[in-house]
């Protein structure tokens, strides 16, 4: 038994040893775990139909798939203020891997699990304060999977904004570029639109660059200078950056006036606002369509900042359907499925679709980003 006092990794630790290799490996072990295997078509009609030692082999290979644990997440109120919240979010991840790209080390492509718990506090006032503080402040909790102890606190907030964003990334790479085949997403160019250009949309910016290629960059923000700010500093840091693989063309980057102006020839859109009405809408998308969407924006509701006419002609997919349930209450279409099973199953849309990832956040991708970032800071340590 551990009687050790649980690690403390801060901010600081967990920046210096997160990149979008290893976040959207774990993010995307955390998309596929989350996707119920028992409901895989006809597998227990295809076990009854073989042999013993096939029907075994089959049952033994479900039997090592990974899986989810995830209650839905609790807000307590502090006191009788309810700008004051926390928010927690536990989740374990069993039998999933982190290879090369993720964990690394002697731990390498491992089978694993993870039991963790994010918790996050909403203080809004704390922008008022002299000095100001910030208003979210998040930490994930992990603990020894045989023990129950406590092994390790981690500053949360990045992991957050990484997960969200690596998230994003993953639903581009299978819901967009794979329409056009199994390595698309290293061949083709693509014109991105950033909607929104605070905390996420940088990211979510910065990250298209850092993953694809990107040809034409287009940012709007409803304060144009913000939108401004973010296309200087993308200019430099693509120009100097030697790790970026895709920073030999640098992408065309244009500050637009307008959401419509900004996506009017998109491949990619990433919604990134607290917009209350719409941003975008049909006829802003361009005629020849083939067009996915990220849709990562948390205003009153999940899906304000996307036009009702674009659900109705779009394949909407999820993180996790058992939260879609009861975060997407209203939502103007039909789910086409999860982004996990996607992955899974290769089914991907057809080239003309346009898809919406409508992206909530899930417990179990904080659990697999932490797991991850502990792993290669212990690695760093040897």
């Amino acid at each position: 038994m551990n009687n050790l006092s649980p690690v403390f990794y801060n901010a600081e630790s967990v920046r210096r040893v997160l990149n979008w290799p290893m976040v959207n490996e774990a993010v995307e072990a955390a998309l596929k775990a989350v996707v119920d295997h028992t409901s895989e078509p006809n597998a227990n009609a295809v076990v009854e139909h073989m042999d013993q030692d096939q029907g075994n082999e089959m049952q033994s290979n479900n039997s090592t798939k990974s899986y989810v644990s995830q209650p839905a997440r609790s807000v307590t109120i502090a006191g009788n203020d309810p700008s004051k919240l926390m928010l927690t979010m536990p989740a374990f991840v069993g039998n999933y891997r982190l290879t090369a790209g993720g964990a690394g080390g002697d731990a390498t492509n491992v089978a694993r699990s993870t039991l963790a718990c994010k918790v996050v506090t909403s203080f809004r006032a704390n922008r008022q304060l002299q000095p100001p503080l910030p208003s979210i402040c998040a930490n994930i909790m992990l603990f020894n999977v045989k023990t129950g102890e406590l092994e390790a606190i981690m500053a949360g907030t990045d992991i957050t904004t990484w997960r969200t964003v690596s998230a994003s990334l993953v639903a581009t790479k299978y819901l967009y570029f794979r329409r056009f085949g199994p390595r698309a997403e290293h061949q083709l160019e693509i014109n991105v639109a950033i909607v929104g250009c605070g905390a996420q949309g940088q990211l979510h910016a910065a990250a298209m660059c850092a993953n694809f290629k990107v040809k034409q960059l287009n940012l709007y923000n409803r304060t144009e200078s913000q939108a401004v700010q973010l296309a200087s500093q993308l200019r430099q840091r693509l120009s100097s950056d030697s790790s970026n693989s895709y920073a030999t063309d640098m992408p065309d980057i244009k500050v637009c006036s307008s959401a419509r102006e900004a996506v009017a020839q998109a491949d990619v859109i990433c919604m990134a606002t607290y917009a209350r009405e719409a941003l975008v809408h049909a006829n802003d998308l361009r005629e020849k369509r083939s067009v996915h969407i990220n849709a990562v924006g948390a205003g009153e509701v999940h899906f304000g900042e996307v036009s009702a006419d674009i659900y109705a002609e779009s394949l909407v997919y999820v993180d996790c359907m058992s939260n879609a349930e009861h975060e997407l209450v209203g939502l103007p279409a039909p789910i086409a499925g999860e982004l996990g099973g996607v992955i899974i199953h290769g089914n991907y849309p057809d080239e003309q679709a346009v898809t919406i990832f409508q992206s909530m956040g899930m417990a179990s991708e904080d659990a697999c980003v932490a797991e991850a970032v502990q792993s290669a800071l212990l690695s760093c340590a040897k």
